[in-house]
Protein backbone atom coordinates (compact mmCIF):
# COMPACT_ATOMS: atom_id res chain seq x y z
CA UNK A 1 0.00 0.00 0.00
CA UNK A 2 1.16 3.51 -0.75
CA UNK A 3 -0.99 5.02 1.98
CA UNK A 4 -1.09 3.70 5.51
CA UNK A 5 -4.49 2.22 6.37
CA UNK A 6 -6.56 2.85 9.49
CA UNK A 7 -6.65 -0.10 11.89
CA UNK A 8 -9.92 -1.95 12.37
CA UNK A 9 -10.42 -0.66 15.90
CA UNK A 10 -10.56 2.90 14.54
CA UNK A 11 -14.17 2.19 13.54
CA UNK A 12 -15.36 1.13 16.99
CA UNK A 13 -16.25 4.68 18.01
CA UNK A 14 -16.01 8.27 16.83
CA UNK A 15 -13.27 8.91 19.38
CA UNK A 16 -11.14 6.03 18.12
CA UNK A 17 -11.60 7.22 14.55
CA UNK A 18 -10.68 10.82 15.44
CA UNK A 19 -7.57 9.66 17.30
CA UNK A 20 -6.36 7.50 14.43
CA UNK A 21 -7.05 10.21 11.85
CA UNK A 22 -5.03 12.62 14.00
CA UNK A 23 -2.11 10.22 13.60
CA UNK A 24 -2.66 10.22 9.85
CA UNK A 25 -2.49 14.03 9.82
CA UNK A 26 0.71 13.94 11.87
CA UNK A 27 2.18 11.50 9.35
CA UNK A 28 1.14 13.15 6.06
CA UNK A 29 0.33 16.83 6.69
CA UNK A 30 3.95 17.94 6.36
CA UNK A 31 4.44 16.28 2.96
CA UNK A 32 0.95 16.55 1.44
CA UNK A 33 -0.78 19.36 3.26
CA UNK A 34 -3.90 19.33 5.41
CA UNK A 35 -6.27 19.87 2.46
CA UNK A 36 -4.91 16.89 0.54
CA UNK A 37 -5.12 14.62 3.60
CA UNK A 38 -8.70 15.73 4.17
CA UNK A 39 -9.50 14.97 0.52
CA UNK A 40 -7.94 11.51 0.83
CA UNK A 41 -10.08 10.90 3.90
CA UNK A 42 -13.25 11.90 2.04
CA UNK A 43 -12.26 9.54 -0.78
CA UNK A 44 -11.95 6.77 1.82
CA UNK A 45 -8.37 6.05 0.78
CA UNK A 46 -7.26 5.50 4.36
CA UNK A 47 -9.59 2.51 4.62
CA UNK A 48 -9.74 1.19 1.07
CA UNK A 49 -11.03 -2.28 1.91
CA UNK A 50 -13.90 -0.85 3.95
CA UNK A 51 -14.74 1.89 1.46
CA UNK A 52 -18.06 2.21 -0.34
CA UNK A 53 -16.48 2.23 -3.80
CA UNK A 54 -14.40 -0.89 -3.09
CA UNK A 55 -17.48 -2.75 -1.84
CA UNK A 56 -19.38 -1.65 -4.94
CA UNK A 57 -16.52 -2.91 -7.10
CA UNK A 58 -16.66 -6.31 -5.41
CA UNK A 59 -20.42 -6.47 -5.95
CA UNK A 60 -19.98 -5.67 -9.65
CA UNK A 61 -17.26 -8.32 -9.88
CA UNK A 62 -19.54 -10.97 -8.35
CA UNK A 63 -22.38 -10.03 -10.70
CA UNK A 64 -20.09 -10.13 -13.73
CA UNK A 65 -18.64 -13.55 -12.82
CA UNK A 66 -22.12 -15.00 -12.27
CA UNK A 67 -23.46 -13.45 -15.49
CA UNK A 68 -20.46 -14.70 -17.47
CA UNK A 69 -20.88 -18.20 -16.07
CA UNK A 70 -24.60 -18.28 -16.81
CA UNK A 71 -23.94 -17.03 -20.35
CA UNK A 72 -21.32 -19.73 -21.02
CA UNK A 73 -23.17 -22.60 -19.36
CA UNK A 74 -25.45 -23.57 -22.33
CA UNK A 75 -22.48 -23.65 -24.71
CA UNK A 76 -20.34 -25.67 -22.28
CA UNK A 77 -23.18 -28.13 -21.72
CA UNK A 78 -23.74 -28.49 -25.45
CA UNK A 79 -20.03 -29.14 -26.09
CA UNK A 80 -19.93 -31.82 -23.40
CA UNK A 81 -23.28 -33.51 -23.89
CA UNK A 82 -23.75 -33.59 -27.67
CA UNK A 83 -21.89 -36.43 -29.40
CA UNK A 84 -21.55 -36.82 -33.17
CA UNK A 85 -20.04 -40.16 -34.12
CA UNK A 86 -20.39 -39.97 -37.91
CA UNK A 87 -18.35 -37.26 -39.65
CA UNK A 88 -18.15 -36.42 -43.40
CA UNK A 89 -15.20 -37.65 -45.45
CA UNK A 90 -13.40 -34.27 -45.70
CA UNK A 91 -13.18 -34.29 -41.88
CA UNK A 92 -10.62 -37.14 -42.15
CA UNK A 93 -8.41 -35.58 -44.86
CA UNK A 94 -4.85 -36.67 -43.87
CA UNK A 95 -3.39 -33.44 -45.25
CA UNK A 96 -5.02 -31.52 -42.35
CA UNK A 97 -3.35 -31.27 -38.92
CA UNK A 98 -3.75 -34.09 -36.43
CA UNK A 99 -4.95 -36.62 -39.00
CA UNK A 100 -3.67 -40.07 -39.96
CA UNK A 101 -4.59 -42.93 -42.28
CA UNK A 102 -3.56 -46.59 -42.05
CA UNK A 103 -4.31 -49.17 -44.71
CA UNK A 104 -4.96 -52.83 -44.13
CA UNK A 105 -6.48 -52.55 -40.66
CA UNK A 106 -8.45 -55.55 -39.39
CA UNK A 107 -12.07 -54.95 -38.53
CA UNK A 108 -11.64 -56.09 -34.93
CA UNK A 109 -9.30 -54.63 -32.36
CA UNK A 110 -9.48 -50.89 -33.07
CA UNK A 111 -12.06 -50.39 -30.34
CA UNK A 112 -9.83 -52.21 -27.86
CA UNK A 113 -6.84 -50.01 -28.68
CA UNK A 114 -8.90 -46.86 -28.12
CA UNK A 115 -10.15 -48.16 -24.80
CA UNK A 116 -6.62 -49.10 -23.79
CA UNK A 117 -5.73 -45.40 -24.14
CA UNK A 118 -8.57 -44.38 -21.84
CA UNK A 119 -11.20 -43.47 -24.40
CA UNK A 120 -14.87 -44.21 -23.96
CA UNK A 121 -15.85 -45.53 -27.39
CA UNK A 122 -19.10 -45.22 -29.31
CA UNK A 123 -19.74 -46.86 -32.70
CA UNK A 124 -22.05 -46.36 -35.63
CA UNK A 125 -22.33 -47.75 -39.16
CA UNK A 126 -23.45 -46.02 -42.35
CA UNK A 127 -23.40 -47.40 -45.92
CA UNK A 128 -21.10 -50.24 -44.88
CA UNK A 129 -18.60 -47.85 -43.29
CA UNK A 130 -17.84 -48.24 -39.60
CA UNK A 131 -17.40 -45.08 -37.53
CA UNK A 132 -15.88 -44.89 -34.05
CA UNK A 133 -15.78 -42.02 -31.62
CA UNK A 134 -13.56 -41.99 -28.53
CA UNK A 135 -13.95 -39.46 -25.72
CA UNK A 136 -11.70 -39.02 -22.66
CA UNK A 137 -12.50 -36.59 -19.84
CA UNK A 138 -15.71 -35.61 -21.51
CA UNK A 139 -16.98 -33.28 -18.79
CA UNK A 140 -13.72 -31.40 -18.15
CA UNK A 141 -15.01 -28.16 -19.62
CA UNK A 142 -17.62 -27.96 -16.86
CA UNK A 143 -14.79 -27.68 -14.31
CA UNK A 144 -14.82 -23.97 -15.06
CA UNK A 145 -18.07 -23.85 -13.06
CA UNK A 146 -16.13 -25.07 -10.01
CA UNK A 147 -13.43 -22.43 -10.56
CA UNK A 148 -15.95 -19.61 -10.90
CA UNK A 149 -17.89 -20.87 -7.88
CA UNK A 150 -14.68 -20.65 -5.87
CA UNK A 151 -14.08 -17.06 -6.99
CA UNK A 152 -17.63 -16.04 -6.07
CA UNK A 153 -17.38 -17.78 -2.68
CA UNK A 154 -14.15 -15.91 -1.93
CA UNK A 155 -15.95 -12.62 -2.45
CA UNK A 156 -19.01 -13.78 -0.49
CA UNK A 157 -16.69 -14.80 2.36
CA UNK A 158 -15.09 -11.36 2.33
CA UNK A 159 -18.52 -9.71 2.49
CA UNK A 160 -19.60 -12.04 5.31
CA UNK A 161 -16.51 -11.25 7.34
CA UNK A 162 -16.94 -7.52 6.71
CA UNK A 163 -20.59 -7.46 7.74
CA UNK A 164 -20.60 -10.01 10.56
CA UNK A 165 -16.94 -10.33 11.59
CA UNK A 166 -15.00 -8.52 14.29
CA UNK A 167 -11.34 -7.79 14.88
CA UNK A 168 -9.99 -6.09 17.98
CA UNK A 169 -6.55 -5.17 19.21
CA UNK A 170 -6.41 -5.90 22.94
CA UNK A 171 -3.67 -4.41 25.11
CA UNK A 172 -3.68 -6.50 28.30
CA UNK A 173 -1.13 -5.85 31.01
CA UNK A 174 0.30 -8.74 33.00
CA UNK A 175 -2.19 -9.86 35.63
CA UNK A 176 -4.95 -7.70 34.15
CA UNK A 177 -8.23 -8.50 32.35
CA UNK A 178 -10.05 -6.88 29.45
CA UNK A 179 -13.39 -7.38 27.74
CA UNK A 180 -13.37 -8.43 24.09
CA UNK A 181 -16.76 -7.02 23.05
CA UNK A 182 -18.52 -3.89 24.28
CA UNK A 183 -20.10 -4.10 27.72
CA UNK A 184 -23.66 -5.41 27.46
CA UNK A 185 -22.97 -7.79 24.57
CA UNK A 186 -24.73 -11.15 25.16
CA UNK A 187 -22.19 -13.84 25.95
CA UNK A 188 -19.53 -11.21 26.68
CA UNK A 189 -15.98 -12.60 26.54
CA UNK A 190 -13.22 -11.47 28.87
CA UNK A 191 -9.51 -12.26 28.58
CA UNK A 192 -6.91 -12.35 31.34
CA UNK A 193 -3.16 -12.17 30.92
CA UNK A 194 -1.82 -14.41 33.67
CA UNK A 195 1.80 -14.10 32.57
CA UNK A 196 3.89 -12.87 29.66
CA UNK A 197 7.31 -14.30 28.92
CA UNK A 198 10.00 -13.32 26.43
CA UNK A 199 13.03 -15.49 27.29
CA UNK A 200 16.28 -13.83 26.26
CA UNK A 201 14.68 -10.46 25.58
CA UNK A 202 16.97 -8.56 27.94
CA UNK A 203 20.01 -9.95 26.11
CA UNK A 204 18.62 -8.87 22.76
CA UNK A 205 18.05 -12.41 21.48
CA UNK A 206 14.55 -13.49 22.55
CA UNK A 207 13.80 -17.15 21.85
CA UNK A 208 10.03 -16.96 22.25
CA UNK A 209 7.06 -14.73 23.05
CA UNK A 210 4.29 -16.36 25.06
CA UNK A 211 1.18 -15.29 26.94
CA UNK A 212 -0.59 -17.45 29.51
CA UNK A 213 -4.12 -16.48 28.48
CA UNK A 214 -7.53 -17.31 29.92
CA UNK A 215 -10.89 -16.57 28.33
CA UNK A 216 -13.99 -16.16 30.49
CA UNK A 217 -17.68 -16.08 29.57
CA UNK A 218 -20.42 -15.24 32.06
CA UNK A 219 -17.82 -15.38 34.82
CA UNK A 220 -16.68 -18.92 33.97
CA UNK A 221 -13.31 -19.80 32.49
CA UNK A 222 -13.99 -21.51 29.17
CA UNK A 223 -10.42 -21.85 27.89
CA UNK A 224 -6.81 -21.35 28.94
CA UNK A 225 -3.68 -21.71 26.86
CA UNK A 226 -0.15 -20.40 26.50
CA UNK A 227 -0.31 -18.77 23.09
CA UNK A 228 2.54 -17.95 20.73
CA UNK A 229 2.83 -16.00 17.50
CA UNK A 230 1.88 -19.00 15.34
CA UNK A 231 -0.14 -20.89 17.96
CA UNK A 232 -3.32 -18.92 18.79
CA UNK A 233 -6.26 -19.81 21.03
CA UNK A 234 -9.67 -20.30 19.39
CA UNK A 235 -12.80 -20.26 21.55
CA UNK A 236 -16.24 -18.66 21.59
CA UNK A 237 -16.11 -17.82 17.88
CA UNK A 238 -12.91 -15.77 18.34
CA UNK A 239 -9.27 -16.55 17.65
CA UNK A 240 -6.73 -14.82 19.90
CA UNK A 241 -3.34 -14.22 18.28
CA UNK A 242 -0.11 -13.13 19.96
CA UNK A 243 0.72 -9.97 18.03
CA UNK A 244 3.07 -7.83 20.11
CA UNK A 245 4.19 -6.75 23.54
CA UNK A 246 5.73 -3.85 25.42
CA UNK A 247 6.55 -2.44 28.85
CA UNK A 248 3.85 -1.61 31.40
CA UNK A 249 5.29 -0.03 34.58
CA UNK A 250 3.19 -0.80 37.65
CA UNK A 251 2.27 2.52 39.29
CA UNK A 252 0.55 3.40 42.55
CA UNK A 253 -0.83 6.95 42.78
CA UNK A 254 -2.06 8.09 46.22
CA UNK A 255 -3.61 11.30 47.49
CA UNK A 256 -2.39 13.06 50.62
CA UNK A 257 -4.54 10.83 52.82
CA UNK A 258 -3.04 7.68 51.35
CA UNK A 259 -6.13 6.83 49.32
CA UNK A 260 -5.25 5.13 46.03
CA UNK A 261 -6.21 7.10 42.93
CA UNK A 262 -4.63 4.61 40.55
CA UNK A 263 -3.12 1.20 41.04
CA UNK A 264 -1.90 -1.11 38.29
CA UNK A 265 0.25 -1.45 35.19
CA UNK A 266 0.21 1.30 32.57
CA UNK A 267 0.83 -0.10 29.04
CA UNK A 268 3.27 2.08 27.11
CA UNK A 269 1.88 1.61 23.59
CA UNK A 270 3.44 4.69 21.94
CA UNK A 271 6.95 5.99 21.36
CA UNK A 272 8.67 9.34 21.89
CA UNK A 273 12.23 9.91 20.68
CA UNK A 274 12.55 6.15 20.27
CA UNK A 275 11.54 5.35 23.87
CA UNK A 276 8.33 3.71 25.13
CA UNK A 277 5.80 6.41 25.96
CA UNK A 278 2.21 6.89 27.10
CA UNK A 279 -0.07 9.33 28.88
CA UNK A 280 -2.22 8.74 31.95
CA UNK A 281 -4.94 11.03 33.28
CA UNK A 282 -4.93 10.92 37.08
CA UNK A 283 -8.46 9.96 38.22
CA UNK A 284 -10.21 12.74 40.11
CA UNK A 285 -7.56 15.35 39.24
CA UNK A 286 -7.06 17.89 36.46
CA UNK A 287 -3.52 16.61 35.95
CA UNK A 288 -2.22 14.12 33.38
CA UNK A 289 1.12 12.31 33.38
CA UNK A 290 3.40 11.75 30.43
CA UNK A 291 5.42 8.61 31.09
CA UNK A 292 8.70 7.90 29.30
CA UNK A 293 10.71 4.75 29.92
CA UNK A 294 14.49 5.10 29.78
CA UNK A 295 17.61 3.38 31.12
CA UNK A 296 20.13 5.00 33.45
CA UNK A 297 23.88 4.87 32.93
CA UNK A 298 24.11 2.00 35.44
CA UNK A 299 21.70 -0.05 33.33
CA UNK A 300 18.68 0.27 35.64
CA UNK A 301 15.34 1.24 34.18
CA UNK A 302 13.77 4.56 35.11
CA UNK A 303 10.38 6.08 34.37
CA UNK A 304 10.35 9.80 33.64
CA UNK A 305 7.06 11.26 34.91
CA UNK A 306 6.14 14.60 33.30
CA UNK A 307 2.98 16.00 34.97
CA UNK A 308 0.97 18.72 33.21
CA UNK A 309 -2.44 20.31 33.29
CA UNK A 310 -4.53 22.00 30.61
CA UNK A 311 -5.22 25.61 31.60
CA UNK A 312 -7.05 26.91 28.54
CA UNK A 313 -7.04 27.32 24.77
CA UNK A 314 -4.76 29.50 22.66
CA UNK A 315 -6.15 31.79 19.93
CA UNK A 316 -5.02 29.29 17.27
CA UNK A 317 -7.08 26.53 18.88
CA UNK A 318 -4.21 24.70 20.54
CA UNK A 319 -4.32 23.90 24.23
CA UNK A 320 -2.50 25.91 26.86
CA UNK A 321 -0.37 23.49 28.86
CA UNK A 322 1.17 24.10 32.26
CA UNK A 323 4.16 21.84 32.83
CA UNK A 324 4.75 20.74 36.41
CA UNK A 325 7.86 19.44 38.14
CA UNK A 326 9.13 16.25 36.43
CA UNK A 327 10.00 13.10 38.34
CA UNK A 328 12.44 10.25 37.67
CA UNK A 329 11.44 7.03 39.40
CA UNK A 330 13.36 3.78 39.71
CA UNK A 331 11.82 0.55 40.96
CA UNK A 332 10.41 1.00 44.47
CA UNK A 333 10.75 4.80 44.49
CA UNK A 334 7.96 7.31 45.23
CA UNK A 335 7.83 11.10 44.84
CA UNK A 336 5.45 14.05 44.76
CA UNK A 337 5.63 16.64 41.99
CA UNK A 338 5.47 20.26 43.15
CA UNK A 339 2.06 21.70 42.40
CA UNK A 340 0.21 18.39 42.83
CA UNK A 341 -1.47 16.79 45.83
CA UNK A 342 -0.63 13.15 45.10
CA UNK A 343 2.39 10.88 45.10
CA UNK A 344 3.54 8.57 42.29
CA UNK A 345 5.23 5.27 43.13
CA UNK A 346 6.89 2.87 40.70
CA UNK A 347 6.28 -0.52 42.26
CA UNK A 348 7.82 -2.68 39.56
CA UNK A 349 8.35 -3.12 35.84
CA UNK A 350 5.82 -5.28 34.07
CA UNK A 351 4.83 -6.05 30.48
CA UNK A 352 1.70 -5.92 28.43
CA UNK A 353 0.75 -8.27 25.62
CA UNK A 354 -0.93 -7.13 22.43
CA UNK A 355 -3.55 -9.61 21.28
CA UNK A 356 -5.56 -9.64 18.08
CA UNK A 357 -9.02 -11.03 18.77
CA UNK A 358 -10.57 -12.00 15.47
CA UNK A 359 -14.03 -13.30 14.73
CA UNK A 360 -14.22 -14.46 11.13
CA UNK A 361 -17.57 -16.05 10.17
CA UNK A 362 -16.43 -16.16 6.57
CA UNK A 363 -13.53 -18.50 7.32
CA UNK A 364 -15.50 -21.65 6.49
CA UNK A 365 -16.55 -20.12 3.18
CA UNK A 366 -12.91 -19.33 2.40
CA UNK A 367 -11.92 -22.98 2.80
CA UNK A 368 -14.92 -24.05 0.72
CA UNK A 369 -13.97 -21.52 -1.96
CA UNK A 370 -10.39 -22.76 -1.87
CA UNK A 371 -11.61 -26.32 -2.43
CA UNK A 372 -13.80 -25.37 -5.39
CA UNK A 373 -11.01 -23.29 -6.93
CA UNK A 374 -8.34 -25.98 -6.59
CA UNK A 375 -10.65 -28.71 -7.90
CA UNK A 376 -11.60 -26.59 -10.91
CA UNK A 377 -8.00 -25.68 -11.75
CA UNK A 378 -6.73 -29.24 -11.16
CA UNK A 379 -9.38 -30.78 -13.43
CA UNK A 380 -8.82 -28.16 -16.13
CA UNK A 381 -5.03 -28.60 -16.28
CA UNK A 382 -4.58 -32.26 -15.30
CA UNK A 383 -7.58 -33.80 -17.06
CA UNK A 384 -7.87 -32.02 -20.42
CA UNK A 385 -10.37 -33.43 -22.83
CA UNK A 386 -9.22 -35.68 -25.70
CA UNK A 387 -11.41 -36.85 -28.59
CA UNK A 388 -10.74 -39.06 -31.56
CA UNK A 389 -12.85 -39.98 -34.60
CA UNK A 390 -12.12 -43.03 -36.71
CA UNK A 391 -13.52 -44.14 -40.09
CA UNK A 392 -12.94 -47.77 -41.12
CA UNK A 393 -14.15 -48.74 -44.59
CA UNK A 394 -14.76 -52.34 -45.79
CA UNK A 395 -11.32 -52.44 -47.49
CA UNK A 396 -9.59 -51.94 -44.12
CA UNK A 397 -8.52 -48.32 -44.61
CA UNK A 398 -8.59 -46.50 -41.27
CA UNK A 399 -8.79 -42.69 -41.22
CA UNK A 400 -8.42 -40.86 -37.90
CA UNK A 401 -8.83 -37.33 -36.55
CA UNK A 402 -7.55 -36.15 -33.15
CA UNK A 403 -8.93 -33.23 -31.15
CA UNK A 404 -7.84 -32.14 -27.67
CA UNK A 405 -7.37 -29.15 -25.37
CA UNK A 406 -4.22 -27.11 -25.75
CA UNK A 407 -2.61 -28.60 -22.62
CA UNK A 408 -2.22 -32.03 -24.31
CA UNK A 409 0.96 -33.34 -25.93
CA UNK A 410 -0.74 -34.21 -29.22
CA UNK A 411 2.34 -35.56 -30.99
CA UNK A 412 3.23 -37.83 -28.08
CA UNK A 413 -0.21 -39.18 -27.26
CA UNK A 414 -1.50 -39.48 -30.82
CA UNK A 415 1.81 -41.05 -31.83
CA UNK A 416 1.58 -43.74 -29.15
CA UNK A 417 -1.97 -44.53 -30.21
CA UNK A 418 -0.86 -44.92 -33.84
CA UNK A 419 2.01 -47.17 -32.75
CA UNK A 420 -0.44 -49.51 -31.03
CA UNK A 421 -2.68 -49.56 -34.11
CA UNK A 422 0.29 -50.41 -36.34
CA UNK A 423 1.24 -53.27 -34.02
CA UNK A 424 -2.39 -54.47 -34.21
CA UNK A 425 -2.24 -54.46 -38.00
CA UNK A 426 1.09 -56.28 -38.10
CA UNK A 427 -0.21 -58.89 -35.68
CA UNK A 428 -3.11 -59.59 -38.06
CA UNK A 429 -1.21 -59.81 -41.35
CA UNK A 430 1.42 -57.98 -43.34
CA UNK A 431 0.12 -54.73 -44.68
CA UNK A 432 1.30 -51.68 -46.61
CA UNK A 433 2.99 -48.91 -44.63
CA UNK A 434 1.22 -45.91 -43.18
CA UNK A 435 0.18 -43.51 -45.90
CA UNK A 436 -0.47 -40.60 -43.60
CA UNK A 437 1.00 -39.21 -40.40
CA UNK A 438 0.03 -36.92 -37.60
CA UNK A 439 1.32 -33.46 -38.46
CA UNK A 440 2.26 -31.31 -35.44
CA UNK A 441 -0.83 -29.78 -33.87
Amino acid sequence: MTLRQLPDFAFRSLTDYANEMAKMHDRYDASMGVAVVDALERLQLFHVFKSTWFSAGLAILVISIVACTIDRLPRLWKQSSEIRVIQPDPFFDPKLPDRAAIAGMPGAGVTGVLRKHGFRVREAEHDGVRYLYGDRNRWTKLATLSTHTGLVLFLVAAATTFLLGDEQGLVVAEGESLTVQPIGTPGLLLVKNHDFEAPGFLTGTPTDFTTDLSVYQNGQEIARKTIRVNDPLSVGGYTFHQNGFGPAPDLLIRDQSGQALWSGPVPMTDEAAGFPFTELVVPGRDVALQLLLQRRSDGLGVVLVLPFRITGTNPDGTQQVQALEPLALARGESAVSEGTDFSVELRQFSEFTLLIAKKDPGQGLVWLAFGFLIVGIAVTFWMPRRRIWARLDPEGKLAMTWRSDRYVDVIGEFGRLLDDLVRLRRAAEPAPPIVGSAPPG
